[in-house]
C-alpha cells in the first residue's frame, strides 16, 4: 500500500512547491522524506485529478505557483489524461520540471512543454530489464508456438492437447541462426538484442536515427541499416522497440508487411498505436506472418478481436515493464529528477532538454537530450 503523504504545506511557506501526482509513495519513502525537508509538496485527493476537475483548479490556481509537478508511480496519477495544450497552458509560469514514471512519453505534448521552458523527465531505464526479458519471452513464443500449446494444455481436452503435441514440433523453430531485425535499438532495444544474442544466438540487425558506437554493436555483433526498407527483407523477426510516434500514424502497415520476407515474425514491446492490427490480422491469415507477440495493443485496455482468436498471436496486458524493481525505479527516478532540477543540478533522465535550450538555453542546464530508442 502506498505510504501516507506529509500534511499540507502552510500558505506562508516561502519553499518551492511540489505538485504531488498519484496516491502515495510505495518503495522509497527515504527520498520522499528527504524532498519533503526542503520543499513543500502538494498532494491532491483523486476527485481533483479527473481532467475537468484539474483543468478548473489549475485555472483557480488552487494549488499556488508550484515549481515541479511528479508522478512517480505508472497506477495512478494520470487521470487527468494527456497532457496536451490545453492542459500545458494553465500550469503557472515558474514551472521548472515535470517528472513521470513510465519509459514512454507518448501521453505528454514534450514539445509544448519545452515552449514553456519546462524540462519533461521520464523513468528511463527503470522498466529496461523488465521490457527486455518481456521481449525475450515473445521472440521465443514466435518461433516455438508457445500459445497455441499453452492453451490446449489450459483447454482440458485431450484431442487439443494432443493435436498441439503432434504438430507444435512441426511448425516450431529455434531463434538460433535466424535474423532479429530491430527498429529502435535505445535502452530496451539494446538489452532486448543482448539477451536474444547471449542466450538464442540470434543475428542482431537494427534501425535508428542515430547509431551504436563500434564498442556497443561489437557486444551483440549487430548490422546497422540507416535504411529501414533494407533491413526488412533481411528479418526473420521484426521487434518495434522504439519511442517514436511516426507522427502519429502506424509504423507497422501493410506496405511494411509486404517488405518482409514470407514466413517472418512480429514482436511489439514499443506502442499499440504504431501497428495497424487489421494489415497485422490480414498478413497472419494469409501466412505472410507466420506468428505475432504483442505486449502492447493500439485501443488499450481492449484488444483486437482478430488477433486474439488466433492460436499464434500472443497477447499480454501491457506488463513488459510490469516488475516491483522497475517501480521502485520510477518512483527513485521521479523524485530524483525533481530535487535535481530544483536545487539547480542536471536532471538524471531529461527528454526535452535538448529543445528548451534551442530555446531558453535552460536556464543554464545544458545536458542531457531525448533519449532516441528508449522506451
Amino acid at each position: 500500500m502506498p505510504i501516507a503523504m506529509s500534511p499540507p504545506p502552510s500558505p506562508s511557506s516561502s519553499r518551492p512547491r511540489i505538485l504531488f501526482l498519484g496516491d502515495g509513495i510505495s518503495h522509497r519513502p527515504d527520498i520522499y522524506e528527504r524532498l519533503s525537508s526542503q520543499f513543500d509538496i502538494i498532494q491532491m485527493p483523486p476527485a481533483h485529478r479527473l481532467r475537468p476537475a484539474f483543468l478548473q483548479h489549475l485555472r483557480d490556481g488552487t494549488w499556488g505557483d508550484f515549481e515541479a509537478i511528479m508522478r512517480p508511480s505508472w497506477h495512478s496519477g494520470g487521470e487527468m489524461g494527456k497532457w496536451d495544450k490545453e492542459l500545458i497552458e494553465l500550469l503557472p509560469p515558474g514551472v521548472k520540471v515535470s517528472a513521470s514514471a513510465g519509459a514512454g512519453y507518448d501521453w505528454v505534448d514534450t514539445t509544448c512543454l519545452a515552449e514553456h521552458g519546462i524540462l519533461y523527465c521520464n523513468g528511463a531505464g527503470a522498466s529496461t530489464e523488465a521490457v527486455g526479458d518481456m521481449a525475450l519471452h515473445h521472440i521465443i513464443s514466435v518461433f516455438r508456438n508457445m500459445t497455441w500449446s499453452a492453451h490446449a494444455a489450459r483447454s482440458l481436452d485431450p484431442k487439443q492437447f494432443l493435436t498441439a503435441h503432434h504438430n507444435v514440433p512441426h511448425l516450431s523453430h529455434n531463434p538460433r541462426g535466424h535474423t532479429l531485425g530491430i527498429v529502435g535499438l535505445g535502452n530496451i532495444g539494446y538489452i532486448s538484442a543482448q539477451k536474444a544474442y547471449n542466450a538464442c544466438g540470434m543475428k542482431i540487425l537494427y534501425h535508428d536515427i542515430v547509431r551504436k558506437s563500434v564498442e556497443q554493436e561489437r557486444r551483440i555483433d549487430a548490422t546497422f541499416y540507416p535504411n529501414l526498407e533494407d533491413m526488412l527483407p533481411d528479418t526473420d523477426c521484426l521487434l518495434l522497440a522504439t519511442p517514436s510516434n511516426f507522427g502519429g500514424r502506424p509504423f507497422l502497415t501493410a506496405n511494411v508487411i509486404a517488405r518482409l520476407p514470407r514466413g517472418s515474425r512480429f514482436v511489439n514491446v514499443a506502442r499499440g498505436s504504431l501497428v495497424d492490427e487489421v494489415a497485422l490480422a490480414s498478413a497472419l491469415e494469409s501466412g505472410h506472418l507466420v506468428a505475432a507477440a504483442l505486449d502492447v495493443h493500439a485501443n488499450e485496455p481492449h484488444v483486437n478481436e482478430r488477433l486474439a482468436g488466433m492460436p499464434n498471436v500472443l497477447m499480454t496486458c501491457h506488463t513488459g515493464g510490469g516488475a516491483v524493481e522497475t517501480n521502485i525505479g520510477f518512483e527513485e527516478l521521479a523524485m530524483e529528477n525533481v530535487e535535481r532540477v530544483l536545487n539547480g543540478q542536471e536532471p538524471l533522465t531529461p527528454v526535452n532538454a535538448r529543445l528548451i535550450n534551442r530555446r531558453f538555453a535552460l536556464n543554464g542546464h545544458s545536458g542531457g537530450g531525448e533519449p532516441n530508442g528508449t522506451i
